[in-house]
């Protein structure tokens, strides 16, 4: 008789624990295992057979040097954790969602937001205490407080109104919105949400985000713009009094190398153009980027940057009259 007793809450601590042991080791034996759990050899193979029916690939060899081990599936199952490697993995998870490692910042955090979602209290505490200690050197993303990242971060998961403080030009207001989601750009952390005063969407910069607390108040998502191009259009051009676009005679993934993406929006026209929106405090500044591109180009928008084209094409010109150009090189 199994000592682990037959109701269903035993068989399910049991089949967690038969799971536990499995990614502890790489083979155990079937007598080994059923000495841990306390049952039978008989119900260790309908334990087995309890995995696998929900995704696990256990393996079991016969004979000398054979016995059970958790192979690798299809699909991803659930993954068992204790509190060592819990507190390891979100600390790691954090460091990522910071940017510590190329194009794992997203996915970092969405790990994260799951991981949150059933790690307990009492680990909390510590994943926040590690957090602290974890710093990065060199360029890179604009640091963040992970608590607050974190905070935002369920907000949107769990769809309830969110308040924090903001910078309004020499004041800090309140703002009351509605996340919808985080957006990292190559130097910072962005905030797309729906402004509850201002009846608009908008975007934060996360690192200014001060006070931030989320709310009970659930909310049905609104209709909403893509996140990540809403953002980058701010960015590079709606924050900017100044605003162009240009059709660049070069394909897109080589501009984009060129540029960026915190600085224009490069869309893919076809194989050989594509368009770059960008803004700045002066146009001319803007038309000088683009010009030194090296690529030809043509003004799309705003007509006036038409004229400034001429005029600094004839500054240019003026400039070089003192001195004849050099001779032509042999190609």
């Amino acid at each position: 008789m199994d000592i682990a007793g037959g109701d269903e809450r035993g068989t399910t601590e049991r089949v967690l624990t038969l799971l536990g042991l499995l990614q502890q080791r790489r083979v155990w034996s079937g007598p080994e295992l059923a000495d841990r759990l306390g049952v039978t050899s008989r119900t260790v193979r309908r334990d087995v057979e309890r995995l696998r029916t929900l995704g696990y690939q256990v393996r079991a060899g016969q004979g000398v040097g054979g016995g059970y081990q958790l192979g690798p599936g299809q699909d991803l199952p659930p993954l068992l954790f204790d509190d060592e490697e819990a507190i390891a993995t979100a600390v790691s998870l954090l460091a990522g969602a910071g940017g510590a490692v190329a194009g794992a910042d997203d996915a970092a955090l969405r790990a994260l937001t799951k991981l949150d979602r059933v790690l307990p209290t009492r680990l909390r505490h510590e994943v926040r205490a590690l957090s602290g200690a974890v710093e990065s050197f060199g360029g890179g993303r604009t640091p963040v407080d992970p608590e607050t990242l974190m905070t935002l971060a369920r907000a949107c998961r769990d769809e309830v109104e969110a308040g924090f403080d903001y910078p309004s030009g020499d004041v800090r207001r309140r703002r009351r919105v509605e996340p919808y989601r985080l957006v990292a750009s190559d130097r910072r952390w962005y905030l797309l949400a729906y402004d509850l005063d201002r009846d608009d969407w908008r975007s934060f910069r996360v690192d200014r985000i001060t006070e931030v607390a989320a709310r009970t108040w659930r909310f049905h998502p609104r209709p909403a713009p893509d996140a990540a191009t809403y953002v980058q259009e701010g960015v590079a051009s709606r924050v900017y009094p100044h605003r162009a676009r240009f059709l660049v005679h070069a394909p897109a993934e080589i501009v984009r190398a060129q540029i960026p993406a915190s600085a224009a929006v490069v869309q893919q026209r076809d194989n050989g153009h594509c368009e770059v929106l960008s803004g700045g405090a002066e146009l001319d500044f803007v038309l000088v980027h683009v010009l030194l591109l090296g690529h030809s180009f043509e003004v799309l928008d705003p007509p006036e940057l038409v004229t400034r084209c001429h005029i600094l094409a004839q500054r240019l010109l003026t400039a070089g009259k003192t001195m004849s150009p050099p001779p032509a090189e042999d190609s």
